[in-house]
């Protein structure tokens, strides 16, 4: 048996835990503080291929391995490794509390409405989305990928979020401080964080809950009198639910709505767990915008400007829906497909657009597809009888980018 051994939070490494084995994995902090056998052999942990190829070599001479990680091993982290590489029966996991339980208890905060991320060995830009998008989130930091960072990207599209940098956890030196983006940002923050949480702190606590994590809304697609909008300019639901089915928002993406009008497309993701930036040339949009969100308890980054030439002020986006017309609207096509990582939606009135825009999209490599939707809704009319009422025919194009295509995606 290999046995994983979860410390470096506060509790205590079982003596037993550690007795008589031969081979001890750890990283240094956790090998110093634990009180080993004599004659184990000490490996620090750096990279996983040797260690494993150590551990490898006792196990198959049947002698003891013992490994120490950080918190629970089995929450993001050694737990995996060792059961792909020996086999889940052949490990005696005995976990501790992981950094962000214990961060989240140092606040006297619940965590089964938080989503947590990790960030370490990874693209820290879907912890950043994660932290846009979700009220409570927290994020298991790496190089390259610690407050300073995900402090300057949140800085620039949600300033008004609270990070608490929880480090050293469990060990004497254990702090936590709470800072803005911009101050985290600003700050070398070394090598002992544990675990950063990001909270929004206008949002108000959520139900109590029975499934943890993120949870998806019951219903999309709203009705059009779930927004605020003006003389019925609004994305009507039948469009609206085919574009949601065609961007696929989901956790640790983002996703732009350009164009955004009265936001319902950008709201609506917002609620499917999306980081989102929606794009809204005149003023009283942009202030409609901002209230849908609020209505429906989301956050969505609002950017007051014209298109394409605000577009290069935003990260990369995984998604964009395009709405609204004009002339202008195949170079901001084709300024959302450069930009796009996976797919673009245009929903459009005039059918002169149509070729236009896609040439826009299949020139950047996309996969081009789309439907004309037209419905026929049904509507009250005198002596309890019923008739169809036909809503405005909306072309809906939508761009897929092939995976070859995408290694040319501008950041």
């Amino acid at each position: 048996m290999i046995t994983v051994v979860g410390t470096g939070t506060g509790a205590p490494v079982p003596l037993d835990a550690v007795a008589g084995a031969e081979l001890v994995v750890g990283g240094r902090r956790h090998l110093e503080a634990v009180r080993l056998p004599e004659s184990a052999e000490r490996i620090v942990l750096g990279p996983l291929a040797p260690a494993l190829d150590a551990i490898e070599e006792y196990v198959g001479k049947e002698r003891r391995v013992v490994v120490l990680a950080s918190g629970d091993p089995g929450f993001f982290g050694i737990v995996r490794a060792l059961a792909e590489r020996f086999g889940a029966d052949r490990l005696d996991v005995r976990p501790g509390v992981s950094s962000v339980a214990a961060a989240f208890a140092r606040l006297g905060l619940t965590w089964d409405d938080a989503v947590v991320v990790s960030a370490h060995g990874r693209d820290s830009r879907t912890a950043v989305n994660v932290c846009r998008a979700h009220p409570k989130a927290a994020v298991l930091t790496g190089p390259g990928a610690g407050p300073a960072e995900l402090g300057a990207a949140l800085a620039r599209t949600a300033p008004g979020r609270v990070l608490v940098v929880a480090s050293a956890l469990g060990s004497a030196e254990e702090r936590l401080e709470r800072v803005s983006p911009a101050e985290a940002a600003g700050r070398d923050w070394g090598t002992a964080v544990s675990v950063v949480l990001c909270l929004d702190e206008t949002r108000a606590l959520g139900p109590v809950r029975t499934l943890a994590g993120a949870v998806r809304p019951s219903e999309w697609a709203l009705d059009e009198g779930e927004f605020a909008h003006r003389d019925s300019m609004i994305t009507k639901f039948e469009v609206r639910a085919l574009a949601l089915a065609r961007l696929g928002p989901r956790t640790g993406d983002l996703v732009w709505d350009v164009g955004s009008g009265s936001g319902s497309v950008a709201v609506e993701c917002a609620r499917l767990g999306a980081a989102v930036s929606a794009v809204e040339r005149a003023a009283d949009g942009v202030e409609r915008i901002r209230a849908n969100a609020v209505a429906h308890g989301v956050d969505v980054h609002v950017v007051h400007g014209t298109a394409p030439e605000v577009l290069s002020e935003l990260d990369a986006p995984d998604a964009v829906f395009v709405g609204g017309g004009g002339r202008e609207l195949p170079g901001i096509v084709g300024e959302c497909a450069r930009r796009a990582r996976r797919t673009v939606v245009v929903a459009m009135a005039a059918l002169d657009r149509v070729p236009a825009v896609r040439n826009a999209l299949t020139g950047a490599g996309f996969d081009c597809d789309g439907v004309l939707l037209q419905s026929s809704r049904l509507a009250p009319l005198p002596g309890d009888v019923t008739r169809l009422a036909a809503t405005n025919p909306v072309f809906l194009l939508w761009g897929t980018r092939t995976p070859l295509s995408h290694e040319g995606v501008a950041q």
